[in-house]
């Protein structure tokens, strides 16, 4: 048995009090008058004996009470594993309050049970002692350290969040705000359910700070969320079936069966289908999409599932553009195939223009850019079109049969590409189509040998640099390229190996091959507008800028009202920061004023939640290491009698005070009813 405050044991001295009454307490006789001596001296001699061995009782019960609440001062105690230090104590609480804590644990939801399990935890500690209470949002009113009575009222106010952080950036929270205590004596305590995809354990490795786990279970609940959504093709189109993919996850390690997929876009509610998506596994489906009209769209898919429901919705938004624009740069006169291929339709619209009178502010309206046979690509040419490729655009480049290779060689490698290789006047025959690339893949319905692919009678050819990272559309039958495609960055650099003129190639009169080409090419937009974003992540959202000053006043509107997000214009863009301040999943429109929605974006929420896979007790003891502790305690079972078991060892101090009681009311007893 050890003391917290030895020092009070000194006070033992004021035992010598109670001896010193004792020893000087003297009587007043009274006389009484006996016939006989022999009878009084009997009397004496038994009343003496029976005094004395009282006074010498109650003699001692004052001693032992004395005793008893010296001790109790002292806070004697058996010591457990842990030093026992003295002092003020600084205590971080983290309480789980995302959405898996609303699954139920037997009669009342997780979070419910860990806010009570918080309060007993405050309530194991003194007044004196300092608490930080954290939660999964991160606030600024829970980065500084408060007294007890506030750490009550702030653990009242805990509601579910969104938001998900891993235990390792709790736990970095948690020292920061520690850190500013006046105190040595800190401990941190994490009440959780301990989902595994967040409970990064492994990554912690202070071992001056002692972490102690809480863990609380649920009752284990099935799962079927929708993970994602996106396009098939980067644009839609106006009067076109768009193809929406989907893909819906069941967490749960059995097979689940007949989940009801359906859509709500355009005021109606769609059934898709039903899917039977086998254990821990995902499945992708097909939504078609008409639209009828240009402009935002939004639109909402959903599953039936129950009770986990925060993840059964997925929140998408796009726009359609009136017309895809796109520009061809002629050496001379314009391409006439090119020009009919554009004219088919009025949704495409194409403008003609020569290299010498360009205006390349206007390069980011358009959706594609054709050099039409230059045969010299100048420098400010070159860097304009790498910065309008890197930045989404797509370029399509047929060089001229007289090219310079210098001139080209300079403006290939800022992609880069492979570089062109002297002309060769030699007849050659497209062989291969690359089918599984979005250019050509759904263009062929049966494709076969009737297939009439293209025919050259004169090509460049190109180096074969392996780090350019080329992918192949159509290929020659010897193998070399004839149409190549490279990513840079945002957008999408398209190189043929033949100049678009009849005298060398017939690409422009196979309709079947050259249509769907830059149809293609013009709605595959590099810089592919996302329609959902995930609330909790600091993602920067990124919109036209509407007016020419940048003192405008961007708002976002939701169904539960709006808010200024954080902006900063840069050009012709305006980029815009959430900063926490999307809380509920649905679709936000972006506006100067009510009328007019500038931008639409939809907002979900992190699925991070939606595995509900949990570490158990015995699970987390393998996990922690050095000062990470596991506290098992029942559902039934207070949680501050085995905090104080913890931080001060088994306390003693409330026997003390017992035994003193007792020790005082046996005195009384003697007193009152021993007679003398």
């Amino acid at each position: 048995m050890q003391f917290l405050y030895p020092t009070f044991l000194f006070a033992l001295a004021s035992l010598a009090i109670p001896i010193i009454i004792h020893l000087f307490y003297f009587r007043r006789f009274k006389k009484v008058y006996f016939t006989n001596v022999r009878f009084l001296k009997e009397v004496k001699e038994e009343k003496s004996a029976r005094s004395k061995l009282r006074n010498l009782l109650v003699l001692a019960m004052r001693l032992l009470a004395l005793a008893f609440l010296v001790f109790a001062f002292a806070q004697p105690f058996i010591p457990r594993d842990e030093e026992v230090k003295a002092g003020a104590k600084a205590v971080s609480i983290f309480v789980d309050n995302s959405f898996s804590m609303n699954a139920l644990s037997q009669d009342v939801p997780l979070l419910e049970k860990a806010k009570e399990r918080a309060r007993e935890i405050v309530r194991a500690y003194a007044v004196d002692d300092q608490f930080q209470i954290l939660t999964n949002d991160f606030e600024g009113r829970h980065q500084r350290l408060i007294g007890k009575e506030e750490a009550l009222l702030l653990i009242d106010e805990i509601k579910p969040t969104p938001a998900v952080k891993e235990m390792s950036k709790v736990i970095l929270r948690q020292q920061q705000t520690l850190q500013t205590a006046t105190t040595e004596n800190r401990a941190t305590y994490l009440i959780s359910d301990f989902q595994k995809n967040v409970s990064d354990f492994k990554q912690y490795t202070d071992t001056t700070l002692s972490v102690n786990l809480v863990p609380l279970q649920a009752v284990q609940e099935r799962n079927v969320s929708i993970d994602t959504a996106w396009f098939e093709a980067p644009v839609q189109l106006v009067g076109q079936t768009n193809r929406l993919l989907v893909k819906v996850h069941n967490w749960t390690n059995e097979p689940v069966e007949n989940i009801r997929l359906a859509i709500r876009y355009e005021g109606q509610n769609k059934p898709v289908g039903t899917l039977n998506i086998p254990a821990r596994s995902s499945v992708t489906d097909t939504v078609s999409i008409t639209v009828l009209r240009t402009g935002w769209h939004e639109a909402e898919l959903s599953v039936t599932d129950y009770p986990v429901q925060f993840d059964d919705q997925y929140f998408f938004a796009f726009f359609v553009p009136e017309n895809i624009l796109a520009l061809a740069i002629n050496e001379a006169q314009p391409n006439r195939f090119l020009e009919a291929a554009f004219s088919g339709t009025g949704y495409f619209k194409m403008t003609n223009a020569t290299s010498r009178s360009l205006d390349y502010s206007q390069f980011s309206k358009y959706q594609l850019i054709v050099l039409n046979n230059l045969n010299v690509v100048s420098s400010g040419l070159a860097f304009e079109l790498a910065n309008y490729v890197r930045n989404g655009g797509n370029l399509l480049v047929f060089p001229g049969r007289n090219s310079d290779l210098n001139s080209y060689k300079s403006f290939l490698q800022a992609f880069p590409a492979n570089e062109l290789l002297p002309f060769e006047a030699q007849e050659r025959i497209v062989g291969t189509v690359n089918t599984d690339e979005f250019i050509f893949r759904d263009v062929f319905e049966n494709k076969s040998t009737n297939l009439r692919l293209p025919v050259t009678k004169g090509n460049f050819k190109f180096s074969a640099f392996t780090n350019r990272n080329e992918e192949q559309l159509l290929t020659y039958r010897d193998g070399t390229p004839f149409l190549s495609k490279y990513r840079s960055s945002q957008g999408r650099l398209y190189v043929c190996a033949a100049p678009l003129d009849e005298a060398y190639s017939n690409l422009m009169q196979n309709g079947e091959v050259f249509i769907p080409m830059v149809y293609k090419m013009a709605i595959s937009g590099g810089a592919e507008e996302r329609i959902a974003y995930t609330i909790g992540r600091d993602e920067v959202l990124t919109a036209n800028h509407f007016g020419v000053s940048a003192e405008l006043v961007y708002k976002l509107k939701g169904t539960k009202g709006e808010f200024i997000p954080e902006q900063r214009t840069t050009g012709t863009k305006v980029q815009l920061g959430i900063n926490g301040q999307v809380q509920d999943a649905g679709v936000f429109d972006l506006f100067l004023n009510q009328d007019t929605v500038l931008h639409r974006y939809a907002f979900n929420f992190d699925r991070k939640e939606s595995d509900l896979a949990f570490y158990n007790t015995d699970e987390l003891g393998t996990l922690s290491t050095g000062k990470v502790n596991v506290i098992d305690i029942n559902e039934a079972a207070l949680l501050t009698a085995s905090i104080e078991e913890r931080s001060q060892g088994v306390v003693l101090w409330r026997w003390c005070l017992i035994l003193v009681l007792l020790f005082l009311a046996l005195e009384t007893l003697l007193l009152r009813f021993w007679k003398t």
